[in-house]
């Protein structure tokens, strides 16, 4: 019963930024990444959803626009370095770009978000299969102007990042909630 692909979902977990370092995945890996994304369910052609890699110098402008966002929540000079850090910390960084047509005559919008989630969630299972870590990062930083327009075309929804590298410690063997935490058996 405990196949290799459900072995490799029972021990994803999410690293911290400080934990990843170079090498990141190569152009083969991450096509491998996002192919598994696209096996999300996505009702046909419509994809939901769009990823885009920050690497290589692109990592630098990532990096100002985290610094300019700081600087307008009033962070100090500390502050601007750690969000810096956070940008530049892991070799690739995964924009998650969210598509959603509100007047789609079939999809209604919670399904397409359901389609943004499962690309996600196999995104993260193909980071981990590939023996990467990754870490999602979001917050009010999705939501900035200058961010979002740096990412977005308009109607586009910024979810966040996933950041993706090596690993520098071993995978965590913390104990995890029990299924039975969070299902039940439901009935009239």
């Amino acid at each position: 019963m405990n196949s290799p692909a459900l072995h490799n979902l029972l021990s994803r977990y999410s690293l911290g930024i400080k934990h990843l370092t170079e090498p990141g995945p190569s152009e083969a890996e991450l096509q491998a990444m996002v192919s598994a994304a696209l096996r999300a369910p996505d009702h046909g052609e419509l994809v939901p959803w769009r990823l885009s890699v920050v690497q290589g110098t692109a990592r630098e402008a990532l990096a100002e626009l985290f610094v300019q966002h700081a600087r307008t929540k009033g962070k100090d000079a500390a502050g601007q370095a750690i969000e810096r850090e956070r940008a530049l910390k892991a070799p690739v960084t995964v924009a998650v770009i969210a598509r959603i047509d509100l007047g789609h005559p079939v999809v209604p919008a919670h399904e397409q978000w359901m389609s943004v989630g499962g690309a996600v969630t196999n995104f993260l299972n193909a980071v981990h299969a590939q023996g990467y870590a990754a870490k999602m990062l979001s917050g009010d930083k999705a939501r900035a102007v200058p961010i979002t327009q740096a990412f977005c075309a308009p109607g586009e929804t910024l979810v966040g990042w996933i950041a993706v590298g090596t690993p520098t410690r071993a995978l965590s063997t913390a104990e995890r909630k029990a299924a039975d935490t969070v299902w039940s058996h439901w009935g009239r």
